[in-house]
């Protein structure tokens, strides 16, 4: 397929997977993440990346440089600079926080899927030795 065409709406709703990557072009790439109640991205930092936030479902809470803290909700959107870093937390005990990201460039290999945090994390790791 040439590019991402669709419903990201229904798209990032019906995403349970904490990251699946949907497009990954020269300059962009397109992601939905699901995360569990009470679950964080963690604290990470792009230096050659900016990312954009767009919340589907739930509440999260974005810090950014450690300090910096945002209750954002269904509907609204967060860019986050290269070089900044920033946490996503779900703010939810008991929903989960649907999201999707874009990164430019591309951030993470074309098609990943990582169905879990933990899951995530240790590809992140493998691909880091």
């Amino acid at each position: 397929m040439t590019g991402y065409v669709g419903s990201i709406e229904k798209q990032t709703l019906k995403n349970n997977y904490f990251r699946q990557v949907l497009f990954t072009g020269k300059h962009a790439q397109l992601v939905v993440m699901c995360l569990q109640p009470g679950e964080e991205i963690g604290n990470e930092v792009h230096n050659n990346v900016d990312q954009f936030f767009r919340i589907e479902q739930g509440e999260a809470t974005f810090i950014f440089n450690g300090k910096e803290k945002h209750t954002i909700k269904d509907g609204d959107a967060v860019i986050v600079p290269a070089g900044t870093y920033h946490n996503v937390i779900n703010a939810s005990k008991k929903t989960q926080l649907k999201l999707y990201t874009i990164y430019s460039p591309p951030n993470h290999p074309d098609k990943t899927v990582h169905k879990t945090k933990a899951e995530a994390e240790k590809a992140e790791a493998e691909e880091h030795r």
